[in-house]
């Protein structure tokens, strides 16, 4: 009997080895086949930037490096390309440094604003505190498309056309922030208040010395979903621009390609592509720590 029962689990042991050895292979076949859908573009666009534009303009993009890689990066990054009769070309280095500012900005701004209007809804008690913090949320319920005619009527009023300002300024609040930071003061003990009150500090030192050290991973993970927020940023731009010299590079790629004929310029445009990742990808690889910690960490 036991001889019986000890091949019985010898035999389940063997089954659950096999089907978790054929899971596991399920699994990374799945996730191979995502990643070569998701590169394969990137794949192509890297390799593009290394060739002429003879050869991609002929649809005859191979699939390996091509001897062009120098020459085609120096341009994009110096001149952007060769000018046509009524545009100038604008060298990817602007257009790196606008989207740059405009991003971190854009993150620095909202977080800003974002931690001072959530504090204050948390920890101060004031006539209309919640009515302000639901009218803050409503905003929510607005996108950009709605509300970008009577924004762009405000800055050309106050004369921010064409400036970094009008750029920024109106992208910068953020129910959504104020919303999660709000959230995560809440949790936040209230023997920590009450510890400050009777160390003495004030609110501002309660906020500096206690409140902001405990959300040093919450910001950084905003920081890292705003940073992109800013650099992807394509209709405001489009619409409060039209100095070449403040041009995104999301809006000047699409200058660029104009009418996507075989006269473009396709290498220099996939070497500004290319370009044009490495920020994000940069600050993603950087903050990758503090970025997942901070969306999964519940306890402070």
């Amino acid at each position: 009997m036991s001889a019986t029962t000890d091949l019985e689990a010898d035999r389940l042991a063997r089954a659950t080895v096999r089907r978790n050895a054929r899971n596991r292979w399920v699994a990374y076949i799945t996730l191979s086949l995502g990643v070569l859908i998701f590169a394969f573009p990137i794949w192509l666009t890297v390799v593009g930037s290394t060739h002429d534009a003879s050869t991609i303009g002929r649809g005859d993009v191979p699939l390996w490096f091509g001897p062009h890689a120098i020459s085609n990066y120096v341009s994009a990054w110096l001149t952007g390309g060769e000018a046509t009769r009524t545009t100038r070309s604008v060298p990817a280095w602007v257009m790196l440094w606008n989207s740059l500012n405009m991003a971190v900005l854009i993150a620095v701004g909202k977080i800003a604003i974002s931690l001072l209007s959530a504090y204050a809804v948390v920890f101060f008690s004031f006539p209309g505190r919640m009515v302000a913090f639901w009218l803050i949320f409503i905003t929510l319920m607005l996108p950009v498309e709605v509300r970008i005619i009577p924004t762009f009527e405000v800055m050309v009023n106050l004369g921010l056309i064409n400036s970094m300002t009008g750029l920024v300024v109106p992208l910068i609040a953020s129910a959504t922030a104020t919303l999660l930071f709000r959230q995560f003061f809440l949790t936040i003990p209230d023997e920590y208040v009450e510890a400050a009150k009777i160390d003495g500090a004030g609110p501002l030192r309660f906020f500096k010395d206690v409140v902001l050290p405990l959300s040093v991973t919450n910001i950084a993970a905003l920081f890292v979903i705003l940073f992109i927020y800013g650099w992807n940023q394509y209709l405001w731009p489009l619409l409060i621009v039209t100095d070449r010299d403040l041009e995104t590079v999301v809006v000047g790629m699409t200058k660029m390609i104009g009418n996507g004929d075989a006269q473009n310029e396709w290498n220099i445009i996939m070497a500004t592509a290319v370009l044009a990742m490495l920020p994000p990808v940069a600050v993603v690889v950087f903050m990758q720590r503090w970025f997942v910690k901070g969306l999964t960490e519940t306890e402070k």
